[in-house]
């Protein structure tokens, strides 16, 4: 038996084990971890989002992209954050749909 298909028994065991302690199905359970998982990384997304948007008074990465236009926003010292927001929105976005998906 390798490693890999031993680790599998391991966690098929547990799974069912966990299932039957609480009694409910294995594919419920798998679904409520999958969705207290999803649903934690969203939150922490969301904090840094919220820490980012908080320190240049903004709310979304349009309105910090507009600041810039209208030249409200110093590019040289925030530019790296907008990146950064412009990808945290992207994963919390992602995480919404995984959410909805396992749901």
């Amino acid at each position: 038996m390798t490693t890999l298909t031993a680790h599998a028994l391991t966690t098929n065991a547990i799974l069912g084990t966990v299932a039957q302690e609480l009694h409910v199905s294995e594919d419920d359970l798998l679904r409520q971890g999958l969705r207290a998982l999803l649903e934690r990384r969203r939150r922490e997304i969301r904090a840094q989002i919220l820490e980012l948007t908080g320190h240049y008074g903004v709310s979304s990465v349009e309105e910090m992209e507009a600041r810039y236009r209208e030249g409200t926003l110093e590019e040289t010292d925030s530019w790296r954050d907008l990146q950064r927001l412009d990808h945290l929105e992207y994963k919390r976005d992602r995480l919404l749909q995984l959410i909805e998906a396992v749901a």
